[in-house]
């Protein structure tokens, strides 16, 4: 029988990373922002590298939406109020 992998959070720690984390910002295709306002945005706002930013932008436009950010909520309600200035559309969803 295998046990439990060696870097695995304990039970009791896992719910306490849950109840930080538990949070995702998901950001939404549109067709009125161009690719790399998005891609600025998510740099300036979330702190993603370039790459990232773009990859973020590519799975967007192509699947519809995109988990950009994890984070408790209140953290990610900031973000979606900066979004929301930019007028880019996310969402907050519990995880």
């Amino acid at each position: 029988m295998r046990g439990k992998p060696k870097d695995m959070p304990s039970d009791n720690y896992q719910g306490q990373y849950q109840s930080l984390k538990s949070y995702c910002l998901v950001l939404f295709n549109d067709d009125v922002n161009s690719f790399d306002f998005i891609v600025e945005n998510l740099i300036g706002i979330c702190n993603h590298e370039p790459i990232q930013a773009e990859q973020c932008t590519f799975i967007a436009h192509h699947k519809g939406k995109c988990d950009i950010k994890l984070g408790s909520h209140s953290q990610l309600e900031e973000l979606k109020f900066e979004f929301d200035l930019k007028g880019i559309t996310t969402v907050i969803c519990a995880n």
